[in-house]
C-alpha cells in the first residue's frame, strides 16, 4: 500500500517547508524506497507561469513543460529525478476541473460543494500521481500557512485521506517557527498556537520540525512536545545553516529517518548518504573561491533566480571552487546609478533571464562592457538574446538593433517572435516550454561542453534569434553552435574570444543536480578557474 507524508507549515511562509520536504524525500529514497513529491499551492492561478518573480520567486519548468512552484526544483534536485506538471497542484486547477465536470453534468444534478466535491478532486489528484509513478511513498507539501482561508480545502482533504488510507499509512509533519526575540530567548508560543490551529482543523501532527535561528533548546523541545500531544522524540530542530544541503544530515542525526520509518511501518535500513557527504564536503570546503556577477532585473529577491544560484553552487563544488555572488540590478545600470567599473572586480558574469523592457538596456551596457574587457560571460534565455542584440549593434553595425519584445519598431529585429506565437491570445502556458532536442555543432564550445550530437534542455520563451540575421551575425564572428529542429539558434558563442563567451536560449539550470551539475555551468566555472591560473 502507498504511504503518504503530509507537510504543513505554521506561523509564517518562507520557513523552508520545501527543503524539509525535499530532505525527507532524500532520506526515504536513501533507505531504498521509491519516493515522489507533490507541491500544493492554494493560490487561484492555474500555475505559476503568469506570476512576476517578486510574487512567488522563480518559475521552475519541468521536463514536460509545466510552469511550477520553485519547490518542485528543490524536490528534483534532492530526489535526483524528474517530476511533471501534475506534481504541482493549485486551487485554480482544482476549481477549474470541478467547474468543467459540473458543466458536463458529471455530478448528476447534485449541488456541487467544497465538501465532498472539491476535496474529492484534491484526493483524486494526489492518488493519481501515486498510481502513475508507482511510488512507495508520496510526499505532499501544502503551501502557505495553517489558518489561511485558501488552504482549508486542502487541509480538509488530507484530514480525510488520513482516515481513508489508515494512520499507519500516513504521517503528518508540521513545520513552524520558534523565533529568537531581542532578549535572546527562543520562544515556542508561535509553534504551540500553530499546532493548536492545525488540531482545531482536525489534524494531529505526528512530527514537528521547529525552524529557528539556532538549535532547539531541550527545555523548549519538551514544552513543544507537551503542548503538541507528542513525545520528545517526535520534535526535531531545523536551525539556520550555511547550506540547505546540510538539512538532511542534521535531521538524520537526530533520529528523524528511523522515527519516520517507524511511523509509516516501513522496514528501516541505514541510508547510504556517502555521495551526499562527498558533495557537502566539496561544497563547504573548497580549495579556492571565485566571484560571479549576477546581472538581472529581479535582484531584490534572490529566489527569482534560485535554480541558477544552485546550478552555480553544484558546478563550483565539482570544480573544488567556492562561489561568491555579487548582485547588479540592471535598472540601476540603465539609469547610471551603478558603475560598470565594479564588474572588473568579478571573475565572470551571468546575464540573467527576465521578460520585458525594464532593465534591458542596462543588461546590454553590461554585456558590451564585459565583452570589451574580455570577462567570462554566460547569458541565459533573455540574457542570450540581449548578447545577440549587443553584438548586432556594436560589432555587426546594425544601428538600433533590438528585440521586437523591447522595441516593436526596431529597424533590425535580430530577436523576433516565434511563428508559433503569432496567434497566441492567452499568456498562461503558451510559451515554448519544456525539454526540446538541440543539435550540437562539432568543433565548437558547445561540443566541448556536451560531447553529444543531440541534447535535451528545458525552454521557456516566446522570442528567438531572427533567422534573417544569422548570416550577418556569423560572418562577423558569432557562432551558432546549437540548433533546434526548426533551425532556430539555441546556443551562441565567440570562438575567438579570449575567454568564454556563451549564450544559451534554454535554461540548463533546471536540470542541474547536486551530484550531477549542469554541463554548461560546470564548463563556465571550469573556464574561469583555468583563466585565473594563467
Amino acid at each position: 500500500m502507498v504511504k503518504y507524508v503530509f507537510i504543513t507549515g505554521g506561523v509564517l511562509s518562507g520557513l523552508g517547508k520545501g527543503v524539509i520536504t525535499a530532505s525527507t524525500g532524500l532520506l526515504l529514497k536513501s533507505i531504498g524506497y521509491n519516493v515522489t513529491a507533490i507541491k500544493i499551492d492554494p493560490y487561484v492561478n492555474v500555475d505559476a507561469g503568469t506570476m512576476n518573480p517578486y510574487m512567488h520567486g522563480e518559475v521552475f519548468v519541468t521536463e514536460d513543460g509545466g510552469e511550477t512552484d520553485l519547490d518542485i526544483g528543490h524536490y528534483e534536485r534532492f530526489l535526483d529525478q524528474n517530476l511533471t506538471k501534475k506534481h504541482n497542484i493549485t486551487t485554480g486547477q482544482i476549481y477549474y476541473s470541478v467547474i468543467m465536470k459540473e458543466r458536463r453534468g458529471e455530478y448528476l444534478g447534485k449541488c456541487v460543494q467544497i465538501i465532498p466535491h472539491v476535496t474529492d478532486e484534491i484526493k483524486e489528484r494526489i492518488r493519481s500521481i501515486a498510481n502513475e509513478t508507482h511510488a512507495d511513498i508520496v510526499l505532499v507539501e501544502i503551501g502557505g500557512t495553517v489558518g489561511d482561508i485558501e488552504g482549508l480545502p486542502f487541509l480538509e482533504a488530507i484530514r480525510q485521506m488520513r482516515i481513508e488510507e489508515g494512520y499507519g499509512n500516513t504521517v503528518a509533519i508540521h513545520v513552524a517557527l520558534a523565533p529568537i526575540i531581542s532578549t535572546g530567548e527562543q520562544k515556542t508560543k508561535p509553534v504551540q498556537h500553530s499546532i493548536q490551529e492545525l488540531r482545531r482543523i482536525g489534524i494531529q501532527p505526528d512530527i514537528v520540525v521547529v525552524r529557528s535561528p539556532r538549535e532547539l533548546e531541550e527545555e523548549n523541545r519538551a514544552k513543544i512536545a507537551l503542548y503538541s500531544n507528542l513525545s520528545k522524540e517526535a520534535v526535531y530542530s531545523d536551525p539556520d545553516v550555511d547550506t540547505i544541503y546540510r538539512i538532511p544530515i542534521i535531521l538524520h542525526r537526530q533520529g528523524y529517518t528511523r522515527y519516520l520509518a517507524e511511523k509509516l511501518r516501513l522496514e528501516y535500513r541505514e541510508p547510504d548518504l556517502s555521495k551526499w557527504y562527498d558533495f557537502l564536503e566539496k561544497l563547504t570546503n573548497p580549495e579556492k573561491k571565485i566571484r560571479i556577477a549576477m546581472i538581472g532585473k529581479y535582484t531584490k529577491l534572490h529566489d527569482s533566480y534560485i535554480s541558477i544560484i544552485e546550478a552555480l553552487k553544484h558546478a563550483g563544488a565539482w570544480n573544488n571552487t567556492g562561489i561568491e555572488l555579487g548582485w547588479f540590478e540592471a535598472t540601476n545600470i540603465e539609469n547610471g546609478k551603478l558603475s560598470l567599473e565594479k564588474l572588473l572586480d568579478y571573475d565572470g558574469a551571468v546575464i540573467l533571464p527576465g521578460f520585458g523592457k525594464r532593465g534591458a538596456e542596462g543588461k546590454i551596457k553590461a554585456i558590451n562592457f564585459l565583452r570589451e574587457n574580455n570577462k567570462p560571460l554566460l547569458g541565459i534565455c533573455f540574457g542570450m538574446q540581449l548578447m545577440v542584440v549587443e553584438y548586432a549593434r556594436n560589432v555587426v553595425g546594425l544601428e538600433r538593433a533590438n528585440s521586437r519584445e523591447i522595441d516593436p519598431n526596431t529597424p533590425h529585429p535580430v530577436i523576433d517572435l516565434l511563428p508559433s506565437q503569432y496567434n497566441v491570445k492567452h499568456l498562461g502556458g503558451t510559451m515554448r516550454l519544456g525539454a526540446h532536442p538541440i543539435h550540437i555543432e562539432k568543433n565548437t564550445i558547445a561540443w566541448q561542453i556536451y560531447r553529444k550530437e543531440i541534447v535535451y534542455e528545458r525552454h521557456r520563451h516566446r522570442y528567438e534569434v531572427n533567422p534573417k540575421y544569422i548570416d550577418k551575425l556569423e560572418n562577423t564572428g558569432l557562432k551558432i553552435s546549437g540548433w533546434s529542429p526548426e533551425k532556430y539558434p539555441e546556443f551562441i558563442e565567440l570562438p575567438k574570444y579570449k575567454t568564454l563567451y556563451f549564450g544559451s536560449q534554454p535554461h540548463p539550470e533546471f536540470k542541474s543536480r547536486p551530484l550531477t551539475p549542469a554541463p554548461i555551468y560546470y564548463y563556465f566555472i571550469k573556464k574561469i578557474v583555468e583563466e585565473l591560473k594563467h
